[in-house]
């Protein structure tokens, strides 16, 4: 096992060191980048247009590129051979999807016709999502549960904070 793996993950059995290194990491990966990439493109639509329809495309877009282009970077970042992390091609799919997920989630209230409701929903969403992110990487990860709250929270809202600057404050 190579060195530069923090010491919980060398102790680990077999499987559960796989299953860490080769589904959580690359859906974790996924996941914060998806939910954190897509929040100043999606609420500077939100407030420049003010129609939740055009928030939504753009969401839908950052999405879907953000998953595209996120699987293949992690499919092409490492054969997998010296790292342990499993095949490229099976965590480039876990990250794409991941990431993709994680931006559509808060997305998808700008279905919603009234821009109040959906913007109050999608916050609702988007804290949901960092909290959540936070749960997995204490769980996975074993970091300390207060510290990822915070680093989540903190990265997740200065995203945030953009969007809603660049948007006219939405």
């Amino acid at each position: 096992m190579p060195q530069t793996l923090p010491a919980f993950v060398q102790d680990l059995p077999p499987h559960e060191r796989d299953f860490v290194l080769q589904r959580v990491q690359p859906a974790l990966l996924g996941l914060m980048d998806g939910s954190v990439s897509t929040l100043a493109p999606l609420f500077a639509a939100a407030g420049l247009t003010g129609r939740p329809l055009s928030a939504f495309s753009v969401g839908l877009a950052a999405s879907l590129g953000a998953g595209i282009s996120m699987g293949l970077a992690e499919a092409l970042s490492d054969d997998g051979a010296v790292s342990g992390r499993g095949a490229p091609l099976g965590r480039g799919l876990i990250t794409g999807l991941a990431t993709a997920l994680g931006g559509m989630l808060h997305t998808l209230p700008f279905l919603i016709a009234n821009m109040s409701v959906a913007l109050h929903l999608a916050y609702a969403v988007v804290v949901i999502e960092l909290l959540a992110i936070a749960a997995i990487r204490w769980r996975y990860m074993r970091s300390s549960l207060p510290g990822t709250i915070v680093q989540v929270l903190v990265g997740g809202g200065i995203v945030f904070a953009v969007g809603l600057w660049l948007g006219g404050s939405a």
